[in-house]
């Protein structure tokens, strides 16, 4: 044993464990203090992490965690470790306990009650690819600041990843990263910031280590996809030499190059900086070619010779190296026809020259730590192009606000010119309003919100908006909260607009907050929404519809908005619902063998799915058209009871059922 770690240090950790351990239920929380605090001594080398770790297997049953977040183990999630062990104060000393106990269940060590080994080693596989960064540091000035302001958090927080590397599978951790990384793309996300950096971390891992072989095909297309994955790209790491250089190519080369970063940038969803020099060179010098490099459909093309003097403006203002993933985003846009939209062509060319309100200004300039120079009007059209081509890939962040995601994901694929209004009134104004029931709702006049300290990591557009929007909807909410139901059946047509239908039902009772007639929510869901059942009528814009989220053990964790964006068959002959997540991260494990796809079962970029039958059992509100329903009475008793089985044995453990 080392000379840093004194037999003292062990002997009063030991000590103060065998105490709690012996402490009565309710007398647990007066000794877990000691714990943490000779446990946070041990923390302070490698050596003492082993000790921790020979501990772990008794860390549950002795209380470490009794009656705090870290408790149930089963409910842990590992996108919530990092926010733990960069919290002041005990939350990363018990986050690295509770982990420490999860290795101590992956190996072995210690027989839970609610999770198996195979289960905790994907827990912390899937931990340690969110926290790459931690495992190797970087050296950016991002990284030099939170080292200053959290130096003991972060050394802890190193020290322990590398503890947990040793022990962890290299191969094992290498495939967890790039199933991430391609689950997580597959869904086109805006926001690619997380993913570039599990991207870069990767490529120092399969640097740093000889496993992981069999992955490195795999990885080496995101890597290239970030990095410039044309050969004049990859030459040319210096974006002004790459600049200068597409000058001296021939017309065929040029042509080369345009098509290799467009099929990288169509195959992989992302865009190196190197192709949004091209794109400005194209747009300038070879405008035959824009297309090639934007890899379009026919409509795609025929937009982009229709509107080719305003793409070229939108390429001059919106799109440079730092703002280059607005690339994929007007490739989007122009296939998707948007400038067809009457409003949209003037309502894109106000933004260019919009008078921003200095607060404003700072947080799009802030969201960019590379700037190159960029205006906030620059960030805040790279934005707009990205949601007018991606709407599906509006996410929320880390932030409670999933309503506003979806409105604004809405608005984009149905209502651009809206949004067009928007924005500007957001970013110039300080103010947008909203009428509820024929009295306007003025953003400017209202505080707070479901998320008054806004988690900033957003795309410029959500940046802007959400603030009043998230203000608006809970102002609404407010306002209807007395009235003896669920007062989303009010507040969603008001907020998202007539897309909305006004039918409303809810498997909750307000008052009584029981459940009551599940099969007859069950049978109307079907008689409004499945095509066998609801007379041949299609879905025609996206229904903002609440979900029960579950873990994988099919725990209630919480509720949450995401719209279904359509229903279809699939070759099996089952009917799947594809839904928009506002959360970017939708192929989750909802326990009860639910786990929502983002490929694979025909979903287009962006969506998620689920067979009809497990998306109805996690369902707890739906809009619907009154006028146009089919026969409940005919769905089959055998569809209604295996729904209410998976119901009642996941989050209706939560709730009293009653039936009539």
């Amino acid at each position: 044993m080392s000379s840093e770690l004194t037999d003292k240090k062990v002997d009063r950790f030991t000590h103060a464990l065998n105490e709690l351990d012996k402490a009565a239920a309710f007398a647990k929380s007066m000794y877990q203090t000691d714990v943490y605090q000779e446990a946070s001594r041990l923390m302070e080398t490698m050596e003492g992490m082993e000790t921790l770790f020979h501990f772990a297997n008794r860390f549950e049953e002795a209380g470490v965690f009794a009656n705090g977040p870290w408790e149930d183990a089963s409910k842990l999630q590992p996108p919530l470790v990092a926010g733990s062990l960069k919290t002041k104060g005990l939350a990363s000393i018990i986050e690295i306990l509770s982990d420490l106990r999860m290795l101590s269940i992956a190996k072995g060590n210690y027989d839970h009650p609610s999770m198996g080994s195979e289960e905790a080693a994907e827990f912390l596989n899937e931990v340690l690819a969110l926290n790459l960064d931690l495992l190797f540091p970087g050296d950016s000035e991002e990284a030099r600041i939170e080292q200053e302001e959290n130096a003991e958090q972060l050394d802890r927080s190193q020290r322990f990843f590398q503890f947990l590397f040793t022990r962890i599978s290299s191969d094992a951790l290498t495939g967890t990263l790039r199933e991430e990384i391609e689950r997580l793309m597959a869904q086109r996300p805006i926001m690619v910031k997380r993913v570039i950096s599990m991207i870069q971390m990767a490529k120092k891992l399969l640097n740093n280590s000889e496993a992981g072989e069999t992955e490195h095909p795999a990885l080496e297309k995101y890597i290239k996809a970030i990095e410039g994955p044309s050969p004049l790209g990859e030459n040319t790491s210096n974006l002004n030499d790459y600049r200068k250089k597409l000058k001296d190519l021939s017309e065929e080369e040029l042509k080369q190059e345009a098509e290799v970063l467009s099929n990288s940038m169509q195959d992989t969803g992302l865009v190196a900086p190197q192709h949004a020099v091209l794109v400005r060179f194209l747009s300038r010098n070879k405008p035959e070619m824009l297309s090639d490099a934007l890899s379009l459909s026919d409509k795609g093309k025929a937009n982009l010779e229709e509107h080719f003097d305003l793409v070229k403006q939108l390429i001059k203002v919106g799109i440079y190296p730092a703002t280059g993933q607005a690339v994929y985003g007007l490739a989007r846009m122009l296939d998707r026809g948007v400038f067809s939209y009457s409003p949209v062509i003037p309502g894109l060319r106000r933004l260019i020259e919009l008078d921003i309100k200095p607060e404003v200004r700072k947080d799009l300039l802030n969201a960019y730590q590379n700037r190159q120079g960029l205006t906030a009007n620059t960030i805040l059209l790279s934005g707009v192009i990205s949601v007018l081509g991606q709407p599906l890939g509006v996410g929320q962040g880390l932030n409670p606000t999933c309503q506003s995601a979806r409105g604004i994901s809405l608005w984009a694929q149905h209502a651009p010119g809206y949004l067009l209004e928007l924005i500007p009134r957001a970013a110039r104004d300080g103010d947008i309003d909203l009428k509820f029931e024929g009295t306007p709702i003025h953003s400017k006049d209202l505080k707070g919100g479901l998320a008054p300290e806004l988690h900033k990591e957003l795309d410029p557009v959500s940046l802007v908006l959400v603030p009043h929007l998230d203000r608006i909807y809970n102002e609404m909410m407010t306002r209807v909260a007395l009235r003896g139901e669920d007062g989303h059946r009010w507040v969603n047509p008001a907020f998202y607009g007539n897309w909305v239908q006004t039918g409303f039902s809810n498997v909750i009772e307000p008052i009584t907050g029981t459940v009551t007639d599940y099969p007859g929510y069950v049978r109307l869901f079907y008689a409004t929404h499945h095509p066998e059942y609801n007379d041949d009528y299609e879905l025609i814009y996206p229904n903002p519809v609440g979900i029960f989220i579950t873990n994988v053990h099919g725990k209630l964790l919480g509720y949450h908005a995401v719209s279904i964006l359509r229903i279809a068959q699939v070759p099996s002959g089952d009917y799947r619902i594809y839904f928009y997540n506002p959360n970017n991260d939708s192929s989750q494990n909802w326990g009860q063998d639910i786990e929502p796809t983002v490929s694979g079962n025909g979903e287009l970029e962006g969506e998620s799915s689920l067979p009809f039958h497990e998306f109805v059992s996690r369902l707890y509100a739906f809009h619907y058209n009154p006028y146009e329903q089919g026969d409940a009475f005919a769905v089959e008793d055998e569809i209604v009871e295996e729904i209410e089985k998976l119901a009642k044995e996941s989050w209706g453990r939560e709730y009293t059922w009653v039936n009539i």
